[in-house]
């Protein structure tokens, strides 16, 4: 199997040369360059084709953000992942908008990185749980007393299966698919195959848009 190829994008030297000397060490995973702003992050995307780009926030000359949106425009097909130290609502906001497909944070530890990298790579948003279990509060308003369900998002709603609805409300909830395969006893590749399905039936392209749009509703449990 090939390596998921990497480069890692932050104005801190020792920062940036420190994750990817300890990721190049994980099995799996070549780290093929690093960066020290997103300028020249984008250039070093465009000539290295990685799989991965670890993307910093706030950097000199261009930020995170800002690169993230210009490879996303230009059709870059590596998967960035944020990482910094800013636990910020707004920051996680504007980087699913800019193109990002997760958002972690820089103490998260070596061995969890590189498991999150490689399920990106697979396809699988990676959410500081924390961030995600705050922002999902914030934007669905009041965690007791759900939005009114408009008549197309209940067409939807009444159109997933009992078991894609729960697995919907375990979803919401910020469980992992390990964690709802163990909830509803089923296998993590069959819990996989079922949020395809829930993302194609709700018309969204990702895990996190479904997860804030159930918890908007009140398709939530409890825990």
């Amino acid at each position: 199997m090939k390596p998921i190829r990497l480069i890692v994008v932050d104005d801190q030297h020792l920062v940036r040369e420190g994750i990817a000397s300890l990721l190049a060490l994980q099995e799996g995973i070549e780290v093929v360059g690093t960066a020290e702003n997103g300028q020249k992050g984008i250039l070093l995307a465009e000539e290295t084709q990685p799989d991965i780009i670890l993307m910093d926030i706030r950097m000199p000359l261009m930020d995170g953000i800002a690169a993230a949106r210009q490879l996303t425009e230009r059709g870059t097909t590596a998967k960035i992942l944020m990482l910094t130290t800013f636990d910020d609502e707004e920051y996680v906001v504007k980087s699913l908008t800019a193109g990002a497909r997760g958002y972690l944070m820089k103490d998260i530890p070596i061995e969890d990185l590189a498991r999150a990298v490689a399920m990106a790579h697979n396809g699988l948003y990676q959410m500081d749980r924390e961030i995600m279990g705050s922002l999902i509060e914030r934007l669905g308003d009041d965690k007791k007393e759900a939005a009114p369900i408009d008549p197309e998002h209940q067409i939807l709603w009444d159109s997933l299966s009992d078991r894609e609805q729960d697995i919907l409300r375990y979803l919401a909830r910020g469980d992992t698919n390990r964690e709802i395969a163990e909830e509803v006893h089923l296998s993590e590749g069959t819990v996989k195959n079922y949020i395809s399905s829930i993302l194609t039936s709700l018309g969204l392209r990702d895990r996190t848009k479904a997860a804030l749009l159930a918890q908007h509703y009140g398709w939530t449990v409890e825990g």
